[in-house]
């Protein structure tokens, strides 16, 4: 079974999550943490929990998702997951920064790139890989099946959906890709977002106002 820790972090409220399994395995998506206190939250749950980090993982490569890239990378050894389009993106994460004045240690070049159809797996765990572009020129989803869950980045939140005026937003993509990819997945499907609480794919199909 994977267990889901959400911590919400930096000034954008993002949510960076680790998932652990019986193995004590686990795997940090869309690290967030941007100063010190908010590092030390990271590696104290691992030390608490005696997890072994075996893996980072980026949905996208916005700026408020990969702030904490290089401390993962640097704390922990592992390789960093991603799509290969999103080199460009951890480029414009530096002016990023400036622009938002916020402090950003350059994010560690992807080292492992996944498509859709792919497989993400840590521990006994395995993870489907969907493609979801819209919100970020590129973006991946991550869905467990069997529990079903989805680790689902900016694409759909509680009630909104991810913005798309940021550089390679594309909002008719945003709700095209959502209608076929996530609301096919069932109903009771737990939607982990990037932003805000969770959700449930069920719900979204039938109240969620920008569909």
């Amino acid at each position: 079974m994977i267990h889901v820790e959400k911590f919400t972090f930096n000034p954008f409220q993002e949510n960076t999550y680790i998932l652990y399994d019986q193995s004590k395995e686990c795997v940090i998506i869309d690290p967030g943490c941007f100063d010190k206190n908010e590092e030390q939250l990271v590696s104290d749950f691992v030390a608490l929990n005696e997890l072994k980090v075996v893996k980072l993982f980026n949905t996208h490569a916005h700026i408020d998702h990969i702030l904490g890239n290089a401390f993962v990378k640097a704390r922990y050894g592992v390789d960093l997951y991603g799509y290969s389009s999103e080199f460009p993106m951890l480029d414009l994460a530096n002016r990023s920064a400036k622009m938002y004045q916020i402090p950003y240690t350059e994010s560690p070049p992807i080292d492992v790139t996944k498509k859709e159809g792919d497989k993400f797996s840590f521990g006994n765990s395995t993870l489907e890989i969907i493609y979801v572009p819209g919100h970020a020129p590129d973006h991946l989803v991550l869905f467990h099946p069997q529990q079903k869950l989805l680790i689902g980045g900016d694409v759909l939140f509680n009630g909104s959906i991810g913005r798309t005026d940021l550089p390679g937003g594309e909002h008719d993509l945003l709700i095209k890709n959502t209608q076929e990819k996530i609301f096919t997945l069932p109903d009771e499907t737990i939607v982990y977002s990037g932003h805000g609480p969770e959700t449930k794919v069920g719900i979204e199909r039938r109240t969620n106002p920008f569909f």
